[in-house]
């Protein structure tokens, strides 16, 4: 069975393949690096839950439409970029002025009085030293006709307050800018997510007619093993050949049942995962792997990458919130001219709020000379984030760069891959009719033929995930390309091709 290894190593190649998963860590770190992840064994494991029998067909052009629209992770940064344009709208009202409602009430310890014999000599002199008409005539005066009231004890007040600031050192514009690039950088966290979602997709997507595929195949050797079984058990009958060669066929059958039912529930996971991923009861894919005539143009590729990115954009959306975080800071050593008002709206009836203007108007200026808030520090912290954002954006156009060299070699390996295996796919299939035919003519062994058995069943296994890989790193260049709807014309077109 020395053939047997080839054929386990087939189907576990093909079974655990590693996914290289489009996500860019652009917000903290300096470098970036695609997410890996397992297709099958890893997190489909968790999924026990048996689909029904009966599946719909769902197109790839369809489940991708599906997933946008019910996709949590989606809603979740939808909502992200929904609130960074509400600040953004906020942050225009800064240019209006403001009118704000006061009202007071104040408990004073004494009312406010004014007694003039405080301020006139001559009121303040002592009657008895006075002739007596004058003495008496003074005397008959009550204090509290020298005592002039301005306020009661307990005063209220009610009053409208405005005030609109018409020159803050270019701090309200740089904060609106900084709302303006927040927003972009949302959008294109969003537009990031979307990508790593479509590749996610395309992984299990076509995950489920891999593993349909492996399980035909699979089933396969198993009747052709069981009708090999049966031909040696009457040889051995007749004579003709070893009990051990009728032993080694039906241990050959009983290993590729077991194969069978692992690729069965291999199956199953595979589609679980997709119709959890889709939010569907069942999905059943329609859209098979497929080939380009030829491969795309490797500098095109990496020109639309380095200009449209949304990794880059996002970067360049963090050096604009530097740059206006700058200006921000900056302005805090500038003046601050604003208009102000107030109109009484209410007052109690006194002296002093009669003498007391009903409305006002004017200037102000507010010039910080000294502060404790550390303005040089903030505006070195917030050159150091511009050079930061620039560093990261130079280190993520050379981790794009690469990515697309690899992610386009592992297109071409696997297109290489498919072709050579054509040639041994052919040879396994006329050694396995030779093999027959000696078999059946006395002049092979039974485990002749098993072995080119299990070497014709390797090879498709081995085709199989080379065409997996195909789809895969194809998908991946037009998701780093941004040619999403590329992709998706050549999914619709080998539909066409195949229906046709």
């Amino acid at each position: 069975m020395r053939h047997l290894a080839v054929f386990y190593t087939g189907i576990l190649n093909l079974i655990m393949l590693n996914l290289s998963v489009l996500s860019f860590r652009t917000l903290n770190s300096s470098s970036s690096k695609p997410r890996r992840c397992l297709l099958l064994p890893s997190f489909l494991a968790l999924c026990s839950v048996t689909l029904p029998s009966h599946a719909e067909p769902i197109a790839f052009n369809q489940a991708w439409q599906q997933l946008l629209s019910v996709s949590d992770k989606l809603k979740a940064h939808s909502q992200e970029v929904s609130r960074a344009e509400a600040e953004e709208r906020a942050g225009e009202d800064m240019n209006l002025p403001s009118l704000n409602l006061a009202g007071s009430y104040t408990r004073l310890q004494k009312p406010i009085e004014l007694d003039l014999r405080d301020l006139n000599p001559l009121a303040a002199i002592d009657s008895a030293g006075l002739p007596p008409l004058l003495g008496e005539a003074l005397a008959a005066i009550p204090g509290s006709m020298f005592v002039t009231p301005f306020t009661e004890q307990d005063i209220f007040r009610a009053s409208l307050q405005a005030m609109w600031p018409i020159y803050t050192g270019g701090k309200i514009t740089a904060a609106q800018g900084i709302h303006a690039a927040q927003v972009e950088e949302k959008k294109h966290e969003y537009s990031l997510t979307t990508r790593d979602l479509f590749t996610q997709l395309v992984d299990r997507y076509f995950a489920v007619a891999v593993t349909q595929t492996l399980v035909e195949t699979n089933q396969q050797l198993v009747d052709s093993l069981t009708e090999h079984e049966s031909h040696a058990q009457k040889l051995e009958r007749e004579g003709q050949i070893a009990k051990v060669e009728r032993l080694n066929a039906q241990v050959a059958l009983e290993n590729a049942k077991v194969n069978l039912g692992s690729a069965k529930r291999q199956h199953e996971m595979a589609q679980i995962a997709l119709s959890r991923m889709l939010q569907l009861t069942d999905a059943n894919p329609t859209s098979g792997l497929f080939s380009l005539p030829q491969s795309p143009s490797l500098p095109r590729l990496s020109q639309l990458t380095l200009t449209q990115h949304p990794a880059l954009k996002l970067l360049e959306a963090k050096e604009a919130q530097a740059n206006g975080l700058i200006q921000l800071e900056k302005g805090r050593y500038l003046p601050t001219v604003y208009l102000y008002g107030n109109y009484t709206l209410y007052e109690d009836d006194s002296l002093f709020s009669q003498i007391e203007p009903d409305w006002m108007v004017g200037v102000g200026v507010n010039v910080p000379l000294f502060a404790r808030d550390g303005r040089s520090g903030k505006v070195e912290a917030a050159q150091s984030a511009l050079l930061q954002a620039k560093y990261t954006k130079a280190q993520t156009q050379q981790d794009l760069s690469l990515l697309v060299d690899q992610s386009y070699r592992q297109l071409q390996q696997a297109d290489e891959e498919v072709k050579a295996l054509n040639a041994s796919l052919a040879l396994a299939t006329e050694n396995l009719r030779l093999r027959e035919l000696a078999f059946n003519q006395g002049l092979s062994t039974s485990i002749d033929r098993v072995d080119a058995e299990l070497k014709l069943s390797a090879v498709k296994t081995q085709q199989l995930g080379a065409q997996y890989r195909y789809v895969q790193a194809y998908a991946r260049l037009m998701a780093i390309s941004g040619q999403v709807d590329e992709f998706i014309g050549r999914t619709q077109l080998q539909e066409q091709q195949h229906a046709g």
